[in-house]
């Protein structure tokens, strides 16, 4: 008989559907929460335009894109990233995401990291809603 883990609590056990989850919310630019494992959170946003050029001074980020593709600017480059693919942008690296469409994006990072990095303005959210 499998013993039980006294640490697995089953209200953090329960699936996510991202394409539901994705239908729930219809602006650009905000991220959600959806899970949360070891200090970082699993966010989804929608890009749609160009965002703001930023960077994150103590976090790395990961963008795991769901459904469309976008670029990632950088200033000496340019990724193109499309569904089932995924970039890590390193602490301290300016960035800045651009979508000519919609794009899905599941982001992977500290729960301590502020959409717009190291500046504030009309697009940072400062308390995101969980999902």
């Amino acid at each position: 008989m499998p013993r039980r883990n006294p640490l697995c609590h089953t209200s953090h056990m329960d699936k996510v559907n991202l394409e539901e989850k994705f239908s729930l919310f219809h602006d650009h630019w905000k991220p959600r929460i959806v899970g949360e494992l070891n200090g970082q959170l699993v966010k989804l946003v929608k890009f749609l335009g160009p965002f703001v050029w930023h960077h994150h001074d103590q976090e790395d980020e990961l963008f795991l894109v769901i459904k469309g593709c976008f670029n990632m600017e950088f200033r000496d480059r340019r990724v193109r990233l499309e569904a089932g693919e995924f970039l890590i942008v390193p602490r301290g690296v300016e960035h800045c995401p651009v979508a000519d469409e919609e794009v899905h994006v599941l982001l992977f990072e500290p729960a301590s990291t502020l959409n717009t990095g190291n500046l504030q303005n009309e697009r940072t959210s400062l308390v995101l809603d969980r999902l």
